[in-house]
């Protein structure tokens, strides 16, 4: 007779599929296609997969579809980046297909990837073939065409598991650049893992974690403390770099932990990344500091930041139309705010606001009407969850990057209609361009570039098109493409780590390749970009 599972064991599934993401997490960040410091899709289904779990712990019901309902809501709420989003619409669709169910058999589960599926595409604007979408479409099929012939559920997610796997091996085959890049999708890759995780819940067998790839920047095992417990609300968010030798993220990662929650350490032997939520850290900084060279040190303050929007619901005075905006970096943020942000939500890159952080902010608010300027692709998503899902008029003006941002908010008319608003906001983004300069961290080939870790290179509007020894090398190979646009005005804000020298270097540059253009100089203080430039 075959197995059914109710509540409980659903939700033991799901805690495992979380604790077996949590452990593949760094391999799955290694997938990402631009060797750019934001590789974050498995932290993004890792954050997504814990606000879930965190639902389910607070739930009350006990048989499988309010566990399923659980998991879609916290999954909406916990939304990080595109990835999240995806998932959370992936949960809701089972969430769906599972409705009224008590316990579930293998045709139950087939029934909730068919939903599944189909909630995915519909959350997407334009589907595209080789990634999560595919993964998660070719695993219900497999689940449909098994629970023909068995309704046990182990038989039926055994044989999705399998497809998933085989899908994502795909994937290469269906995206060039994937292909060019010699990678898998990582969402689908991330989907796999959850999959595979909650098949393993059902075999009983052992985590053994997964050896971690090699030369990447990715997140070193996040704190396994905790996992579908409600966290601890700590007072400050500490960000930094830590650039010494022989470092050991797993052993950091597990020291400052002691200091905080919500620990990620990132990075390699020579430069790891920290990010931690703790009450103390001037301790936290002082222990990187025995380690090496302490950089790029970012500390907000998470209670003062909860406070001063609690303020807002009370004595904020917008107007009729607020603005929420998504920037890192202190010269940004306040850039932002001066140019009449109501609300600031700290994210970027490698730190995804949720769909809640957004959400929070749109009603912290007095405005009836809000307009949200994600400035950032990855963020889009969860700007468009939380405006679905607040009761006030909300638009998302789809600016991806900063530079986007500004243009977009100096277009504002306080005067005008939230429609009137996104009408020319919108054409004021269309009129910028975006240069975006880092550093690879990791090696890779894309565009038929062929890069080298710690290069530096050059995106222009989203497009990886150079790499050079320097920034100022970068702008020397782009200056055609850049010079085809009729730029006048090169804005450049400068990041956290880019020195003096470097800064007027890179004005220099500028100048020397596009001679008729004048450059304005801004600190933007923004973590892991050196230089942003707005190009007009």
């Amino acid at each position: 007779m075959p197995k059914v599972y109710d509540g409980p064991q659903v939700k033991a599934m799901f805690a495992t599929a979380t604790r077996w993401l949590e452990m593949n997490c760094e391999a799955i960040n290694a997938l990402n296609v631009f060797p750019v410091p934001d590789g974050d899709t498995g932290i993004n289904m890792l954050f997504t997969m814990r606000a879930a779990m965190e639902e389910v712990e607070k739930g009350k019901g006990q048989d499988a579809s309010s566990v399923a309902g659980a998991l879609a809501w916290g999954a909406l709420m916990g939304a990080r980046g595109n990835s999240g989003v995806i998932l959370s619409q992936i949960l809701r669709g089972f969430s769906n297909g599972v409705e009224g169910e008590s316990a579930i058999d293998g045709n139950s589960l087939a029934r909730g990837l068919r939903q599944a599926t189909t909630a995915a595409y519909k959350g997407v604007s334009k589907p595209v073939e080789g990634t999560i979408l595919t993964v998660i479409k070719d695993a219900s099929e497999a689940a449909h065409k098994a629970s023909e012939e068995s309704d046990d559920l182990e038989d039926v997610l055994a044989a999705a598991v399998e497809e998933a796997r085989q899908s994502v091996e795909r994937t290469p085959s269906l995206l060039p650049i994937l292909r060019e890049a010699g990678v898998v999708d990582a969402g689908g890759q991330g989907l796999l893992v959850i999959l595979e995780g909650a098949l393993k819940a059902l075999r009983n067998e052992p985590l053994v974690a997964p050896p971690q790839p090699q030369d990447t920047d990715a997140i070193s095992r996040v704190s396994r403390a905790g996992v579908g417990v409600e966290e601890q609300v700590y007072g400050f968010c500490a960000q930094f770099l830590i650039q010494g030798e022989g470092l050991d993220p797993e052993s950091v990662r597990q020291e400052i932990d002691q200091r905080g929650n919500s620990t990620v350490v990132v990075g390699a032997e020579d430069l790891i990344r920290v990010h931690t939520h703790t009450p103390q850290p001037e301790a936290v900084i002082a222990f990187a500091e025995t380690l090496g060279r302490v950089t790029q040190v970012d500390v907000q303050d998470i209670d003062q930041q909860h406070s001063d929007i609690l303020q807002k619901r009370v004595s904020e005075d917008v107007g009729a139309i607020a603005m929420v905006v998504v920037a890192s970096g202190q010269g940004i943020t306040e850039l932002f705010s001066s140019l009449g942000a109501s609300v600031v939500v700290p994210g970027g890159q490698t730190m995804n606001p949720s769909t809640q952080d957004i959400l929070t902010a749109i009603e912290s608010t007095s405005a009836p009407a809000v307009i949200v300027l994600p400035n950032n692709k990855n963020i889009m998503p969860a700007a468009k969850q939380a405006a679905a899902l607040s009761e006030k008029e909300v638009e998302v003006v789809p600016s991806i990057t900063i530079p986007q941002g500004i243009a977009s908010i100096l277009a504002f008319n306080i005067e005008s209609t939230v429609a009137e608003n996104q009408e020319v906001m919108n054409e004021a983004l269309s009129g910028v361009r975006t240069l975006e300069l880092t550093r690879a961290v990791r090696r890779a080939t894309v565009n038929g570039l062929r890069i080298r870790k710690g290069e530096a290179i050059g995106l222009l509007d989203g497009e990886l098109l150079a790499s050079a020894s320097g920034p100022c090398e970068v702008i020397q190979a782009l200056a055609s493409r850049m010079a085809s646009g009729g730029i006048s005005l090169a804005t450049v804000y400068w990041g956290a780590d880019a020195d003096a020298d470097e800064r007027n270097r890179l004005a220099e540059s500028l100048k020397d390749c596009l001679p008729n253009i004048e450059v304005e100089m801004l600190d933007g203080g923004q973590p892991h970009y050196d230089f942003i430039i707005s190009l007009e």
